[in-house]
């Protein structure tokens, strides 16, 4: 009787043990989750800035290239002008500025989107994992108890 006593007890002790453990990494999955659906909600808004910053920049960057095309043709038409060799210079510079900046803000957006693909990727995983969670731990709720059987 002892035995079954502390059979029984022993059994108990692991039933919640296993329980508990369900609890415990649901919880973890939960808090992680919101952890990246935070972090997820602040990279859309920075989206919509970045996607602005962008537009200006490779507008800045044609404005520049026409700019320095027009300077171009203009020195080629009188190539013994210092001062028009001096702006056609200058317009080259500043094109090449522009063109790097609007290189720099489009691979910016592009990592932008990469994280927020990459954070709901995550996101749905991870409750994929808890739904899961959910189902084994229902599951086990509802299987607890050994049905009797009268057939003797």
């Amino acid at each position: 009787m002892k035995k079954l006593l502390l059979l029984l007890t022993g059994g108990l002790f692991f039933c919640m043990s296993i329980s508990g453990q369900i609890n415990i990494d649901s919880l973890s999955l939960v808090a992680e989750i919101s952890q990246d659906q935070l972090k997820l909600g602040k990279l859309k808004n920075l989206l919509e800035q970045q996607e602005n910053s962008n537009l200006i920049a490779s507008e800045k960057a044609q404005s520049s290239a026409n700019q320095n095309s027009t300077a171009a043709d203009n020195l080629s038409e009188s190539p013994d002008s210092k001062k028009l060799a001096r702006k056609a210079k200058n317009r080259a510079g500043d094109a090449k500025k522009d063109a790097r900046s609007a290189r720099k803000e489009s691979k910016m957006l592009n990592r932008l989107n990469e994280d927020i693909l990459f954070l709901e990727n995550r996101i749905a995983a991870n409750q994929v994992k808890l739904n899961k969670h959910i189902e084994v731990g229902t599951y086990r709720m509802a299987n607890d108890t050994i049905p009797f059987d009268r057939s003797f």
